[in-house]
């Protein structure tokens, strides 16, 4: 990945998409104040409505692109996929989900992360892209591999031209879960092998979400599969991280747009 540093704002850019429009912003180059400081796009998590749109300003304008023609969702950590032509009039948001898929040029996907996995997919065969959002619910629900499907019937796409990325995220070492996870994982992956690590010292269980994401585009038919390997509890310095935070924090966004 590429660190950028732009008009106060810092994003990443992952190298195999030279000439796709997109970043991963961090927490830096905003208008909030502590906790939320300061490039806070969650609107959810007890910030200023009136810094939050003033991030979004920022961030849009960061990429030089359209904030009007913009399209977003209300995520609920599912892995339900929405088609988006054109935002909804009156609404910021598309609808609940997890994922957004568009062939249309000119039209941003953003979402908002603190922890969970940021997907990002691109086709430069058939001219479309996809962004989702993939925590522990998300993977074990296959919102990836279903953004993949999404765009294959809707488009026409072949997972093998799909070239996707997974954007920084909690990582293997921060990410503690309980035995519900685990069976969850099982359950999905049929093996918890090279997904979940347990600690002697601590008897916990540790999820890597990067790998359970990766395997299951790879399941999917993804070949291209690019990964940050920045782990935003690691990187409070940089990311949000609800966890590392203890939950009072805000929310870094990851837009990509035709």
């Amino acid at each position: 990945m590429r660190r950028i540093e732009q008009d106060g704002l810092v994003f990443y850019q992952f190298s195999q998409w030279d000439r796709l429009q997109h970043g991963i912003f961090t927490r830096h180059g905003g208008v909030s104040q502590a906790p939320w400081a300061s490039l806070n796009l969650g609107g959810n998590v007890g910030d200023s409505p009136a810094a939050v749109r003033q991030n979004h300003e920022r961030m849009f304008a960061a990429l030089r692109l359209d904030e009007r023609r913009a399209c977003t969702v209300w995520q609920v950590h599912s892995a339900d996929v929405l088609i988006a032509n054109r935002p909804v009039p009156g609404r910021r948001w598309l609808g609940l989900a997890d994922s957004m898929i568009t062939d249309r040029p000119d039209t941003p996907l953003a979402m908002r992360f603190a922890d969970c996995a940021p997907l990002l997919f691109y086709d430069p065969v058939r001219g479309a892209i996809g962004l989702a959002h993939a925590g522990w619910r998300g993977v074990v629900r296959g919102v990836g591999a279903n953004t993949v499907r999404a765009m294959e019937q809707a488009y026409g796409c072949r997972p093998r031209d799909i070239q996707a990325a997974i954007g920084p995220c909690i990582g293997p070492r921060r990410y503690q879960v309980g035995d519900d996870v685990v069976t969850a994982v099982r359950n999905y992956f049929g093996t918890i092998e090279n997904l979940i690590r347990w600690d002697p010292e601590d008897r916990a269980a540790y999820f890597d979400l990067w790998e359970a994401n990766r395997l299951d585009l790879e399941h999917a038919g993804v070949e291209q599969i690019e990964i940050a390997g920045l782990c935003t509890a690691e990187r409070t310095d940089e990311f949000f991280s609800h966890r590392a935070e203890k939950g009072r924090t805000g929310r870094f966004g990851a837009v990509l747009c035709l």
